[in-house]
């Protein structure tokens, strides 16, 4: 999908650029798939706000999208690529033979009229989700299961794209998009291709109001503030706060997240690369 840019008629179109959506078809959702999506403002369940800096932005409908797939042994033809206000990915709708309708994101290659189907008896082409001890070694996969029937969780974005490396016992060992190698059971289902809008990390915003539509309001930096409002504020002149931390205390930088004695350790081969 191309980019689009604009005649500087104004200050905002000369930095703006945009997907070309022409590949997409022009309908609303189907609406038996989609649900109200009631904006939080950032806040949980007893009211206190757990994220700063958001609020506002257009309002959404939530696409129901079949991250499963485990209407097995079933074709389905595509019946419309659509975009998906809530991923960065295009979704597309199947059509099943039995007359069931359900979403799914939209790999590289996939075409309105497309037949697609799951299982482990499915063909290894474009769109097709089979379980991992059915794809050949050294596909490119995405819509990855973590845990067999629990629904994909790993390499949904724009663009994103996994390496099936080897198969040894009840495992595969998958290259993820970050390099992180990763031991997954072969029971798992994944879907063949690579996730579509693959030009979605070239798009530009231009303006700071396109940040508005999404959610976001303006986030002040920690050194603009007062020292008493953060770690990093204050000082004559223009002072670099010395280590980047939040207002709590949390380091941003050089400080590790993930709990060491975690589980899910031993089913990491290689760290991602640096």
């Amino acid at each position: 999908m191309a980019i689009k840019s604009y005649k500087p008629m104004t200050k905002s179109l000369r930095y703006i650029k945009t997907l070309d959506y022409s590949e997409l078809t022009d309908k609303a959702p189907e609406k038996s798939l989609t649900v109200g999506l009631k904006s939080t403002g950032a806040r949980n369940n007893v009211g206190r706000m757990t994220v700063r800096f958001r609020g506002g932005g257009n309002k959404r409908t939530y696409r129901v999208i079949d991250f499963k797939r485990n209407k097995q042994g079933v074709p389905a033809k595509v019946a419309a690529l659509e975009y998906d206000p809530n991923r960065s990915a295009f979704i597309a709708l199947l059509h099943y033979e039995d007359g069931e309708k359900a979403y799914i994101l939209a790999p590289v290659g996939l075409t309105v009229g497309s037949v697609v189907c799951s299982g482990p008896k499915a063909e290894p082409k474009v769109g097709n989700a089979l379980p991992l001890r059915s794809i050949p070694v050294g596909s490119s996969i995405h819509n990855i299961e973590l845990v067999p029937g629990r629904g994909a969780k790993m390499a949904r974005a724009a663009g994103q794209t996994a390496v099936l490396r080897s198969k040894d016992g009840e495992y595969a060992q998958v290259k993820l998009p970050s390099g992180e190698v990763r031991l997954v059971h072969l029971n798992c289902m994944a879907t063949m291709g690579q996730v579509g809008n693959v030009d979605h990390m070239n798009a530009a915003y231009g303006k700071a109001g396109k940040k508005r539509y999404k959610g976001f309001r303006p986030h002040v930096r920690g050194v603009a503030q007062n020292p008493i409002d953060h770690p990093m504020g204050g000082g004559e002149g223009r002072a670099t706060g010395g280590h980047p931390k939040s207002p709590w205390g949390q380091y941003a930088k050089s400080f590790r997240t993930r709990h060491p004695k975690n589980r899910s350790n031993t089913f990491i081969v290689a760290r991602r690369s640096k």
